[in-house]
């Protein structure tokens, strides 16, 4: 059992954010903001895979007032990310965003955070000061030579100061970095110096394989320490992967119970059932699900209801037939050609019986 850190509660919208909360999963829109039909469908089937929080780019004005519609239109929060132009932060806000994501960094002046602060303040909107290896600050990297984990904690700490100070508290951090390890030891830092909720991902990690595995580690790395409030899986790929990708690195550390848990043997010269085509086609068939539930594909009797009895439903081959098993005991034999289809009946009938 995983022992989280105690850190402040702030809420995005309706969505508490720390303080013992569930781990939240993002994710990023890639479409123009402006092309409020294009974001809203995309934010939609990042509803759909079970996104809780979303965040869109802000690059100009023509964005900013887009956040309005797509707010109106979807139903998770929307998350504005604001980069160098304060008035897009202020614009974004009156728009209705959620909350917002800026670095304090790069924003410009002391007087242009305060107004930003001021502005989040009235409508109570929760800030992410958000800490890049890319965007440090000049007398920071000076100080450190290149971005380490030092250099990003000093450049968070630094940050959550100049925002407290202006009697505000409704903050999030996140100190990403494309290394793994460089992101690990910063927010490991930031931890022991701060009470606020963490938003941890390993930036530009990479593609839907790199990039996964990268932040499987990171992540995991950190979840597994008790750091760790909400979380963003960085991919180039389809939003909807980083979703889940998100959760399925919360379920192998028993940090949530959502949707499909898929077991399937690496195959060997024993399998026979086609393992490996089986268990895509069933991933796919139950990859909208909201349901927890634990599948089994097993090539073969021997290993089959043995090694997969955890499973909730399993599925097993042997020379004649499949096998459908639950929690380790057989419920049902039946050909091959047909045991998909029995597998898929048995699973909704399983899950509709549990509702």
């Amino acid at each position: 059992m995983i022992k989280r850190k105690k850190t402040k509660k702030i809420f995005v919208g309706p969505v508490a954010v720390g303080g013992g909360s569930p781990v939240t999963v993002q994710s990023m829109a890639s479409t123009d903001t402006r092309n409020v039909r294009a974001t809203v469908s995309q934010i939609k089937r990042l509803e759909k895979a079970g996104c809780n929080i979303a965040r869109v780019a802000v690059p100009d004005d023509t964005a900013a007032l887009a956040v309005k519609e797509i707010v109106r239109k979807v139903h998770v929060p929307i998350i504005a990310d604001i980069h160098f132009n304060y008035r897009l932060a202020l614009m974004s806000i009156d728009a209705g965003a959620h909350g917002i994501r800026i670095n304090p960094g790069n924003i410009g002046s002391k007087q242009r955070v305060a107004a930003v602060v001021k502005k989040a303040k009235e409508r109570d909107v929760a800030i992410r000061i958000g800490i890049n290896a890319g965007s440090l600050e000049k007398n920071i990297l000076k100080k450190y030579g290149h971005p380490t984990a030092e250099a990003l904690a000093e450049s968070a700490l630094r940050n959550i100061a100049l925002i407290e100070n202006m009697a505000y508290k409704q903050i999030k951090v996140s100190i990403k970095s494309s290394d793994v390890m460089t992101t690990v030891k910063a927010y490991r830092i930031v931890a022991r110096k701060s009470c606020y909720p963490l938003h941890i991902g390993i930036t530009e990690a990479g593609t839907a394989f790199s990039g996964t595995v990268k932040s499987a580690v990171g992540l995991g790395v950190l979840l597994a320490d008790g750091i760790g409030d909400t979380l963003r899986v960085s991919l180039s790929a389809d939003p909807v992967e980083e979703v889940r990708v998100g959760f399925q690195i919360l379920k192998c550390l028993g940090l949530c119970h959502y949707g499909l848990e898929m077991i399937s043997c690496p195959t060997c010269g024993r399998q026979q059932l086609d393992v490996v085509s089986m268990a895509n086609k069933l991933e796919k068939k139950l990859v909208n699900i909201k349901q927890p539930i634990k599948v089994a594909v097993m090539g073969c009797e021997v290993n089959g209801p043995g090694e997969a009895k955890e499973a909730d439903i399993g599925l097993a081959g042997s020379k004649k037939h499949g096998v459908i098993f639950a929690k380790g005991k057989i419920i049902k034999k039946c050909p091959k050609a047909d045991v998909f289809e029995e597998f898929l009946k048995e699973i909704y009938k399983m899950m509709n019986n549990e509702q």
